[in-house]
């Protein structure tokens, strides 16, 4: 070897970013989990999120990001192409599939409209490396293979989405199937790693750290239970533990020479997962998730924090423009760190069916306001839904049945939903006083009222529209055999499909 290639190799070695200039991705993706951390002002959890904390200081902290959906694989529907799920089709929860394990057979298929991509395939279009550590519960038909250069199941098949989604073998190690796994070391990456984040409980958070349930006071929409207040501290706990998760992912990085070159996104597909009002709904704990970015890049400049509100869909944009990929012109969002940047009026946000709950419900976020429509007005909040079965709900109910709850939670659990909501944040932090009917809102109440309907017609929020049979009865199908579902007292559009 020649003497001026050896120097060249040398300062190669030397150089922070990889060797066509382009830096690696990572998505920490955490599951259900809501921003319940110091760099967030929890007072609970101050100083019991460390790493997270020194993740925000050392990098940009977003405080008010909001996802397009408050359930997951409506959510990462969205996020993994960039373009709203009421806009893909890709809207109802656990959609798109069959029996755990099976092809989904070609009528029950949800492809994505002609010409949108996911972003793991843009980015490799773009030459990078790609993997995927966790879950994808897409609601589109995929080939995995094509999104993900390895970690699919070596018994995976195109089709074979299953009842959780489709997944790698979930590693703790976080050394198989993610970075080391590309043969050629100069080869950018993007990758993703999901944590369990709330679903996780007590299980990673520090010895001596674990809240007991009578330390954390419950929000007022809620009965003083038991499981309601254990349930309510487990998520706090959660947080402390995603700290312990998100610790051992950057010390991976940096054990395997990856940090320096590699920029970090931490987010959540959508709010605290113990709690009855928060996931799968459109309030304020539902869609608000942390969002931080932390890298060796010119555009992420330490200690920076944005207030402006954002949407989660500028993580798709973001990403593809950090890695110099090019962004297809039907994105949502927009590079946050890009010259023609600007900072968005409002959020939307949307549910639709969850398992076999069958709802719709828009939200849009303002600077100051929370607006959310609601469309099944004659179905309770509480209406059959998968956690039936749980400590919480059923000491819910047995409070309801014994009068013990408060005027506001029995109307607002078990009474009719009124068809328009919205709350003041700053006054109203826990979204209980509704001001639709006040006539002192009125304009507020008017303006929300047209950013939405606007958005609906101009984004054709494909929510509007009756779901097909064909997607009903594969719901129907998955669900029919579980006691949970036999005997809840469910949808009526569910009926065609019982034996007669």
């Amino acid at each position: 070897m020649s003497h001026a290639r050896s120097l060249l190799l040398f300062l190669a070695t030397l150089l922070p970013l990889s060797a066509d200039d382009r830096p690696n991705i990572l998505w920490i993706f955490s599951e259900d989990l809501s921003p319940y951390m110091g760099c967030y002002d929890d007072p609970i959890n101050k100083g019991f999120t460390p790493v997270i904390d020194k993740f925000a200081k050392d990098g940009v902290l977003f405080k008010r990001a909001f996802v397009p959906a408050p359930v997951c694989s409506a959510c990462r529907s969205a996020m993994i192409t960039g373009v709203m799920q009421t806009t893909t089709g890709t809207h109802q929860h656990r959609s798109s599939r069959w029996t755990d394990g099976k092809i989904v057979p070609e009528d029950t298929r949800i492809h994505l409209p002609k010409g949108i991509k996911t972003i793991p395939e843009l980015m490799r279009d773009a030459g990078y490396f790609t993997f995927n550590s966790g879950k994808d519960d897409y609601n589109f038909h995929y080939d995995r293979t094509k999104l993900y250069t390895v970690g699919s199941r070596k018994d995976y098949q195109p089709g074979q989405n299953g009842w959780q989604g489709n997944r790698a073998e979930h590693n703790m190690s976080i050394t198989k199937d993610t970075w080391n796994a590309r043969p050629d070391k100069n080869q950018p990456w993007f990758g993703q790693i999901e944590i369990k984040g709330g679903k996780a409980g007590t299980r990673y958070t520090r010895k001596g750290q674990v809240l007991k349930a009578n330390e954390v006071p419950l929000p007022p929409y809620f009965p003083d239970t038991p499981a309601l207040r254990k349930a309510w501290t487990t998520h706090y706990n959660a947080a402390r533990g995603s700290d312990v998760r998100v610790e051992a992912i950057l010390k991976q990085l940096e054990a395997d020479g990856e940090l320096e070159n590699t920029i970090v996104f931490f987010f959540s597909d959508h709010g605290n997962n113990q709690s009855l009002r928060h996931k799968q709904f459109c309030y304020e704990g539902g869609v608000h998730v942390p969002f931080m970015i932390k890298g060796n890049h010119p555009a992420i400049s330490a200690g920076t924090v944005r207030n402006e509100l954002v949407n989660a869909l500028d993580i798709p944009a973001t990403t593809l423009a950090l890695g110099k990929a090019p962004l297809p012109d039907y994105l949502d969002g927009q590079n946050l760190f890009g010259e023609n940047y600007k900072p968005v009026d409002y959020v939307v946000s949307a549910r639709d069916r969850c398992d076999y709950t069958i709802d719709r419900i828009r939200t849009v976020r303002t600077d100051k306001f929370r607006y959310l429509r609601n469309y099944y007005l004659d179905r309770p909040l509480l209406q059959a839904q998968y956690r039936d079965n749980r400590q919480e709900v059923i000491e819910f109910k047995a409070a309801r049945d014994a009068g013990k709850l408060t005027p506001y939670q029995k109307a607002h659990w078990f009474g009719l939903r009124p068809k328009e909501e919205l709350y003041d944040l700053a006054a109203d932090p826990h979204q209980i006083n509704n001001l639709a009917a006040d006539p002192k809102f009125g304009t507020e109440l008017k303006r929300h009222r047209k950013l939405l309907e606007s958005w609906i017609k101009r984004t054709d929020d494909k929510g509007q529209y009756p779901e097909s049979t064909v997607q009903l009865k594969a719901t129907y199908g998955l669900w029919k055999d579980k006691p949970i579902f036999s005997k809840a007292k469910i949808n009526p559009e569910y009926d065609q499909f019982k034996k007669k």
